[in-house]
């Protein structure tokens, strides 16, 4: 099972992130760093996705009722301990 973050781009549209399976950070974490700060975000399994990308900008998601939102990289790494911070495997 592949897990995939989706959230509202700036255009309207829907961003797929695919984080990867060996990073070290869970796919909930992945989100709270990487995705805008304040957008909602929902987690979703890769294979519940159209595969069908011809009509991709036609997607829509429900954010009524987000799996979290946004906090980005800097937030992400202040609320992190040191030993977190240390042993994670990109704090970039």
């Amino acid at each position: 099972m592949s897990a995939v973050v989706l959230y509202p781009n700036e255009t309207g549209g829907i961003a797929v992130l695919s984080p990867s399976p060996d990073c070290g950070l869970t796919v909930k974490e992945i989100a709270d760093k990487d995705v805008p700060i304040g957008r909602p975000y929902v987690l979703a399994v890769r294979s519940d996705l159209p595969t069908d990308m011809t009509y991709f900008s036609a997607w829509t998601v429900d954010f009524s009722s987000p799996d979290g939102h946004g906090i980005g990289h800097d937030a992400f790494y202040a609320s992190r301990t040191p030993t977190e911070i240390d042993n994670a495997p990109d704090n970039n």
